[in-house]
């Protein structure tokens, strides 16, 4: 599986885009760029490499996440993936915008694809796990590639960090059961690719991160 990180947007968010070697099929998650140059950067990059894009997935429907999941889906024909329990972030995105006074277009997103905890989506040769990790929002989803050893983690767990919980639906307790629960189980030498910020591991989450 090839994977390529992107950070776009003030929020200095970063965006994935994985694929198969062989079929070249793609998905992308949370594309949440704002500018031009960035919505330009990631179609060159899609056309360059001969991708066909099938998902979106959002990990959150945080604005920094999602700014231009509808633009992507419609420009690649792609869906949009994510969880029912963020559906409201996704259908508020216009007063998202207003709350952090960007001068951007927006109209609220809808959900095409449900995704729950559990759910398998193949790419490829490999397979993209779906876990539902509550707590930075009651929808909060991370995606695990067992067979490349990579975990996409949204804003649940960071370098040295864990998600913020003072936005709607954040809920503290509710997040570090998510990481006890459903990300430390997996293999130490799984690496971690967050939101924001530099990949870390299982292993050094385990020994240095002080929220767990």
């Amino acid at each position: 599986m090839n994977a390529t990180m992107m950070t776009v947007n003030p929020f200095g968010e970063n965006m994935y885009i994985l694929w198969d070697e062989a079929s070249r099929d793609a998905v992308v998650v949370d594309p949440g760029m704002m500018r031009e140059a960035e919505r330009e950067m990631v179609t060159k990059f899609i056309e360059g490499q001969k991708l066909n894009v099938i998902h979106i997935l959002l990990t959150h429907l945080h604005i920094d996440h999602i700014t231009s999941a509808r633009w992507l889906a419609d420009k690649t024909g792609a869906d949009v993936c994510a969880c029912a329990l963020d559906a409201q972030l996704g259908r508020e995105l216009p007063d998202q915008v207003a709350q952090f006074h960007l001068k951007i277009e927006s109209e609220p997103l809808v959900i095409d694809h449900i995704l729950s905890d559990g759910d398998v989506l193949p790419l490829g040769e490999e397979s993209i796990q779906v876990l539902h990790v509550p707590g930075h929002s009651p929808g909060g989803l991370a995606f695990y590639l067992p067979q490349s050893g990579l975990l996409i983690s949204g804003d649940t767990i960071f370098n040295g960090s864990v998600g913020r919980t003072d936005l709607w639906g954040g809920d503290m307790a509710q997040l570090i059961n998510s990481i006890r629960e459903k990300i430390l189980p997996l293999p130490d030498e799984t690496v971690i690719a967050s939101g924001h910020g530099p990949t870390t591991t299982i292993a050094d989450e385990k020994r240095c991160n002080p929220f767990l």
